[in-house]
């Protein structure tokens, strides 16, 4: 999936938003630019942890355990 910021002139928006809006939540997810800029925030914060070695990193088995559980957990909603 890609992710696309526009800058849309405002006598189109509304004409573009009806259109965005005929795909299902699965096609098009119309964000806002508060989740936009949450979203940004968060993976600079994220960056810079790493950048600075604050970072915490799991191994592979530490990750493959917690992968099992949550499949485990959720197995029976497929």
């Amino acid at each position: 999936m890609h992710i696309l910021r526009l800058k849309v002139n405002d006598h189109i928006y509304d004409k573009l938003i009806d259109l965005l809006n005929k795909f299902s939540k699965d096609e098009v997810e119309v964000l806002s630019d508060d989740t936009f800029l949450k979203n940004q925030k968060y993976l600079e914060a994220e960056l810079r942890d790493i950048m600075d070695g604050k970072a915490e990193f799991l191994s592979f088995e530490e990750t493959e355990e917690r992968l099992n559980l949550i499949l485990k957990k959720h197995e029976n909603r497929l």
